[in-house]
């Protein structure tokens, strides 16, 4: 079993809801076990509040939880979460070309990456994640140095 933080316990959720109905928090809190992770009602409770869900009834009458698509960008890709996450994690920003390179405390790269990608952050074409680096590819006609600089900014460097 295993303990996760906030933004991995709520994604998790988040894929659940989509992939079946869940009617019940007690039934989310099976779900959440069954893949070994350790939740209260209370916490469960509080994430579906952030993440937006609301019970909707879905086809045969039964209600289920569902996230509105305004509530689940919000909830995978907002700036706030961008930044906050930039700030958290990102050590350095270098650039070349189009490239941009992002360094990160080991075992953290992974979660900026993920992050920049849900945003669909403005010349990001995708990037690759390493332990502790994230390699990002930026259209050509924006470059690595001005989205290196605005990710920097973002990150308080």
């Amino acid at each position: 079993m295993a303990t996760l933080g906030k933004p991995q316990r709520q994604h998790r959720i988040l894929k659940m809801l989509e992939a079946q109905a869940v009617s019940s928090q007690g039934q989310l809190l099976q779900l959440l076990e069954a893949e070994g992770v350790v939740a209260t009602q209370a916490t469960v409770s509080r994430d579906l509040e952030e993440l937006g869900a609301v019970k909707v009834r879905i086809p045969g009458g039964a209600m289920a939880y569902a996230i509105p698509e305004y509530a689940k960008e919000r909830a995978t890709g907002s700036d706030d979460h961008l930044r906050r996450l930039m700030g958290e994690f990102v050590v350095e920003v270098s650039h070349s070309a189009n490239l941009v390179v992002l360094r990160t405390p080991p075992g953290s790269a992974h979660v900026v990456a993920s992050a920049i990608d849900r945003s669909g952050y403005p010349g990001v074409l995708g990037t690759v994640a390493g332990d502790d680096t994230i390699l990002l590819v930026c259209a050509e006609a924006v470059g690595g140095a001005d989205v290196a600089a605005n990710l920097g900014e973002l990150a308080g460097l």
